[in-house]
């Protein structure tokens, strides 16, 4: 039976992974959130190191800060950039952690992960991958991982404790994860969250 005035609850994983993949294949268009260099600028990547990327990684940015910039990633550490999109972060992080180490992009949009190779092929990276998948079920053997960078991917994940647990599985020991989030001040009401453009405000 259909309650007046309610909306069916639409389903979130797939409208992030409609919306992301739109960023990636016209990122010239209006979105529903920020996108692009001017935007990468704005939350603290140096324009020196843009201007030395390329477009397929720039053009449809979409983190919500610079944490490949801020993260401490000594050289030869192994790194996964957990929700990589058009891998910025990933490409940064390979050049900080060298050639002795290796990053492992993981996003679940094709579209995304098509720029992020064709970026890293465009710089000639030997030392990153990037692989589909879900990020409460990660490619990757345990204990592998000494930095993860997660640049805003939880606040468009309804259960996110799948995430946290396999962030722990994949990590060493000794490993760190720098993660940068968008949070609200306070709860969103229930018909709110049924709104898929609430999710990306």
């Amino acid at each position: 039976m259909k309650v007046p005035g309610r909306s069916k609850r639409f389903n979130l994983k797939e409208g992030v992974r409609k919306a992301y993949s739109a960023a990636a294949e016209k990122p010239a268009r209006k979105h529903p959130f920020p996108v692009g260099v001017a935007f990468a600028r704005s939350v603290g990547y140096p324009k020196s190191i843009l201007a030395e990327m390329p477009a397929s990684s720039t053009e449809s940015f979409a983190g919500v800060s610079n944490v490949s910039i801020f993260a401490d990633i000594p050289a030869g550490t192994r790194v996964l950039d957990l929700g990589c999109g058009a891998g910025l972060d990933s490409l940064i992080a390979a050049g900080r952690t060298g050639p002795a180490g290796h990053v492992i992009g993981i996003d679940f949009s094709d579209a995304m992960l098509q720029r992020a190779q064709e970026a890293a092929d465009e710089l000639g990276t030997r030392n990153s991958e990037f692989k589909k998948a879900n990020v409460g079920e990660l490619p990757l053997e345990d204990s592998t991982i000494d930095v993860a960078l997660v640049n805003g991917i939880f606040n468009l994940n309804r259960d996110r404790n799948p995430i946290f647990s396999e962030l722990a599985r994949v990590m060493k020991s000794n490993g760190a994860a720098f993660v940068a989030e968008l949070i609200l001040k306070e709860p969103l009401a229930e018909e709110e969250t049924r709104d898929e453009d609430n999710w990306f405000a």
